[in-house]
Formats: C-alpha cells, sequence, structure tokens
C-alpha cells in the first residue's frame, strides 16, 4: 500500500516537503497517548537472534537510521518506535544556518536513489541538545559537521565547540568531514588535517562528558582512493578510534539510469547506486583494521540480503536513509524480520557470529590452499 501511494502521491510531489510534512505526522502520531508504545511493540525488531552489542550497550537490531532523515533531533523517539535499533541525528553544527538554495532534494525512483545539497540545514548544537535533553530511552548517535560560514583555520574550534555542547547526550558521536555539500569539508579528510581534528574533539568529548567515556567514529565519503582509505583507517588505529561509517554520498553520476542526471546538478548521490562501492571500501576497511575498530555500513541498503552481505563483510551495525524513504515505515520491520531468517538459515544463534565471516572463510581458504602447496 505504501509503494502505491508512494508511486501515485508523494512521487509526484517536491521531494523535501513531501519529507517535511510525512516526518511532522509520524511525530504527530507517535505523540498521541499510548501510540508510541503501540508502534513499538509492533515494529520493534523481536527476534533474539538480531541482538547486538555496540558502544557498551545491546541493541534489539543492527539496523540503524543514518544521519540526515532527522538534522534537528526533533522525532527521535517516533523513529526508534518504527524499528529501528539505533537512531543517528544530524548532522548538527555548532551554529544554526540554513542550508542551500531550494530546491536542494531530488529523487532518482528509475535508480532507487536521492540526489541532495541540503547543505547542513538545522537549528544548531544547542537546539539539539535542549531536544535530547529529554529523548528517552534507545540509542542514538549524534553526527557533527563543520559550520558552513567557518574557515578551515576555525574548524578545529567549530567542530569542538558542537562536541563540548552535544557529547553529555550522545551514545555515541560522528565526525562527518564526507558531505560534498560544504565547501571545503571534504579536504579535511585529509590525514594530516584530520588528526588535529579529530584528536580536538577527542578532548572535546572527554571534557564534557569525564564520567563517561563517548564513543567516537569518524564518517568517511565512497570517493576517496583507496590509499586515503586505508590512511584514514591508519589514524583511526593510532588515535584510538572507536569506529568509521562508510560511507556518506557520493559525488560521482555513472551508471545511472535516469536521463541526464547531471541537470539536477552539485549534490550527494545515495540509495541503490552507492551499493557496490559502499560494500568495497567496507572490505578494505575490514582488511585494514580486523575486529580492532567498530565498522558501520551505509549506502545503498535496500534488503535483507544488502545487510546481511554488510555484516558479513565486517559490519557490526549498518544503516539506512534512502531505502526508509522509498521502503517506507514498515521497512524498517521487514528487513530485520527477513534478516533474522537470514541468521538462522545460516546455522547460528547470533547476528554478531556473522560479522566479518567472509574474511574469515577466505582467510581459512588461503590456510588450505598453502598447506596443500
Amino acid at each position: 500500500m505504501y509503494r502505491l501511494f508512494y508511486w501515485l502521491v508523494l512521487s509526484r510531489l517536491p521531494a523535501e516537503g513531501t519529507h517535511r510534512v510525512s516526518f511532522a505526522l509520524l511525530r504527530a502520531f507517535a505523540a498521541v497517548p499510548g501510540m508510541r508504545s503501540l508502534l513499538a511493540r509492533a515494529l520493534a525488531p523481536r527476534d533474539p537472534e538480531l541482538r547486538v552489542h555496540a558502544f557498551g550497550r545491546e541493541l534489539p537490531g543492527p539496523l540503524g537510521l543514518a544521519a540526515g532523515f532527522d538534522k534537528d533531533a526533533k522525532g527521535v523517539a517516533a523513529l526508534l518506535a518504527c524499528g529501528f535499533g539505533f537512531v543517528e541525528v544530524g548532522t548538527v553544527t555548532a551554529e544554526a544556518q540554513p542550508g542551500n538554495p531550494k530546491p536542494r532534494l531530488f529523487r532518482l525512483p528509475r535508480d532507487r536513489a536521492l540526489i541532495n545539497r541540503m547543505g547542513f540545514n538545522n537549528d544548531g548544537a544547542t537546539a539539539a541538545a535542549a531536544r535530547l535533553s529529554h529523548r528517552g530511552p534507545g540509542t542514538v548517535g549524534i553526527n557533527i559537521g563543520k559550520t558552513k560560514r567557518v574557515s578551515e583555520t576555525e574548524a578545529l574550534d567549530d567542530f569542538a565547540r558542537s562536541a563540548e555542547t552535544l557529547a553529555p547526550l550522545a551514545d555515541y558521536l560522528v565526525v562527518n568531514v564526507s558531505s560534498p555539500n560544504t565547501p571545503g569539508l571534504r579536504d579535511l579528510q585529509a590525514v594530516d588535517k584530520l588528526r588535529p581534528l579529530l584528536q580536538r574533539v577527542r578532548a572535546a568529548c572527554d571534557l564534557a562528558s569525564p564520567m563517561r567515556r563517548v564513543p567516537l567514529l569518524v564518517k568517511i565519503a565512497p570517493d576517496l582512493a583507496d590509499a586515503d582509505i586505508d590512511a584514514v583507517a591508519d589514524l583511526a588505529l593510532e588515535l584510538g578510534l572507536d569506529g568509521i561509517i562508510a560511507t556518506n554520498t557520493t559525488i560521482a553520476r555513472t551508471g545511472l539510469a535516469t536521463p541526464n542526471p547531471e541537470s539536477y546538478g552539485a549534490g550527494g548521490l545515495s540509495g541503490a547506486p552507492l551499493k557496490t562501492r559502499s560494500l568495497e571500501v567496507l572490505r578494505r576497511l575490514r582488511a585494514r583494521v580486523g575486529t580492532k575498530l567498530l565498522l558501520i555500513a551505509v549506502g545503498g541498503i535496500e534488503s535483507a540480503d544488502d545487510a546481511w552481505a554488510r555484516i558479513r563483510a565486517g559490519a557490526t551495525l549498518v544503516q539506512a536513509y534512502t531505502g526508509f524513504i522509498y521502503g517506507g515505515p514498515w521497512w524498517p520491520r521487514r528487513l530485520q524480520r527477513d534478516l533474522a531468517v537470514r541468521v538462522r538459515e545460516a546455522g547460528l544463534s547470533s547476528i554478531e557470529q556473522a560479522i566479518g565471516a567472509d574474511a574469515l572463510e577466505a582467510g581459512a581458504a588461503d590456510s588450505r590452499a598453502r598447506a596443500g602447496r
């Protein structure tokens, strides 16, 4: 029914306006007394096989909502009730900002994709902190980025301000240096610039939350060269980060079924076209860091098979955004129900037993081959 409603109604409306209205309706629906608990009972992952440990917590399932959907932490409780195991809000900047001029969000239904150049539109860190102080139970990550008007030389102070404000309210914090929609932001992925930035954010987190170490992750772009991916992985290990999120949106437009995709202008492409590259980046990270870092996979996850492939490739958790847009409010429940079936079909008692299974099997095959020689 949702797919029919999407194609007949939602697909004909402006993408950003549709998101704003539908999200407001979801929040209003969940605010009706007793409705949120009913939603959670119907949609929350209940299969014990899906329980996974991350950030020092037990999550009911490995599927989370990626940053970008709830930029201002306005609907965390409603989104958790939809069946996500965790929700990542943001991207939040130290200062409120309107983002880029509209239109800035476009659907590519032939490719099951979106193009956005939102530009970190949000109410700022102080406003997000005020909302999150009343968020209730559930695992919530906070994704922080650079305020647009801030120069690169001021970026460390800018990120630190956000971290100091938000770290006490975060179950984990993500440094976003990979969005293509803030000028100069992706330049901060270069290791010589990323090292002092991550060190500064780590110090700000520890200062703001002295009694609890807030897990710190970095989110990288799929457009990085392989050597740069290795360099970021090595840096994350060197600095004692807790994990890496792979990957953000891409600036590439190759292989799309949508005619003349360049006509939409600049922006990050998300959805199904990212599937192959995001999986390649994840596999490279797993080969580089092994089990020393938590890996979160995002980009082109539409089905249980997609999520299962990422987990077997080394991801402890997976995230989605575009898949949720096209799949509708019942999509998280369907995906995690089907994922539990994959776990049982594999003869496993826990999805955690599947994390990195492809690498383990490849290593065992290599050992057998060497022994045979």
